[in-house]
């Protein structure tokens, strides 16, 4: 994909309808056949934030390709000693190739982009988990077909994820239903822009009604309900999040072949049972397998490849 090589990844609205088709058809093929890259280019991954699949997808993609790559644990980089952000990004793009960034503000990665030449992927933000999605999406078409025209329903807390489900389903023609506590809804922002992108075409619904949003559903998609930063409003959360649990009864009311989907890590009994996760319907482990595919996908087309 030409016209990707050189960009950065930092929201899914960097990409066209069309990108993002060509992306999860390349990731497709990639499941199944190798690729290498033409030199040997090397992968820098500055993570602020604790990781396993991001980490080890983005890590074992990146050697398939025949490239290498350097862990920049913040803590024993000058990063933790204070050197401003922009000072990092100017020398990291001397030596790099390529740079996923894994952080808690949206502008960090902006500042990256600003200053560096080379692509900056977006890893996870507060904001916006674009890499996940991309993976998501390729589950969804590895179970339908094609996402156009499927609804796929996320419920929960309205944090990064449903942000990116939310204009990743926009540009794939699929129709997507929030559903969360009424104080914690998704990106006021983003739902303008995912409207925006899906022009009437698709249905993007934001909702407090759990039920409403699982009945017909192709894809029930949930998340922890206190992400990295808020584990301290776990235990409060709990009461206020347990009628969007995704259990037995709200997948019966989904469409008979919907699929199950949670970009983990989970905490079974709490915003998905056991039951459903470990259930036929479940595609979580398929789902994060998916993540290293998705990610050699995006790392082909921003680097380059044979």
């Amino acid at each position: 994909m030409e016209a990707l090589k050189g960009r950065d990844l930092l929201s899914l609205a960097d990409l066209s309808a069309e990108e993002m088709k060509e992306l999860l058809d390349l990731a497709a093929q990639l499941k199944t056949h190798q690729l290498s890259l033409r030199c040997n280019k090397v992968l820098g991954l500055l993570f602020y934030k604790a990781s396993t699949r991001t980490r080890v997808s983005f890590s074992v993609a990146m050697y398939q390709l025949g490239g290498q790559v350097i862990d920049l644990n913040p803590n024993v980089t000058q990063v933790s000693r204070g050197e401003p952000l922009v000072d990092t990004a100017r020398v990291l793009d001397r030596y790099l190739d390529i740079l996923a960034i894994r952080t808690f503000e949206q502008e960090d990665l902006q500042s990256f982009a600003n200053y560096a030449k080379i692509p900056i992927i977006n890893a996870l933000s507060d904001l916006e988990h674009p890499c996940q999605v991309l993976a998501d999406l390729l589950t969804v078409q590895e179970c339908f077909g094609t996402p156009d025209g499927l609804t796929l329903t996320y419920l929960g807390d309205g944090n990064n994820m449903a942000n990116s489900l939310l204009l990743g389903c926009a540009l794939m023609r699929m129709n997507v239903r929030i559903a969360t506590p009424a104080e914690y809804q998704p990106d006021e922002a983003i739902v303008e822009q995912a409207k925006k992108i899906a022009q009437g075409n698709t249905e993007v619904t934001i909702t407090n009604d759990p039920e409403a949003a699982a009945k017909g559903a192709h894809v029930l998609y949930t998340d922890v309900w206190a992400s990295m930063g808020q584990e301290e409003q776990a235990n409060a959360r709990i009461p206020i999040f347990q009628p969007y649990q995704v259990n037995e009864q709200l997948l019966s009311i989904a469409d008979p072949d919907a699929i199950v989907l949670h970009c983990l890590p989970a905490h079974r009994e709490e915003e998905i049972t056991d039951a459903v996760m470990e259930g036929s319907q479940s595609r979580v482990w398929d789902q994060a397998e998916n993540r290293m595919h998705a990610q050699k996908a995006l790392l082909v087309s921003l680097l380059g490849a044979d």
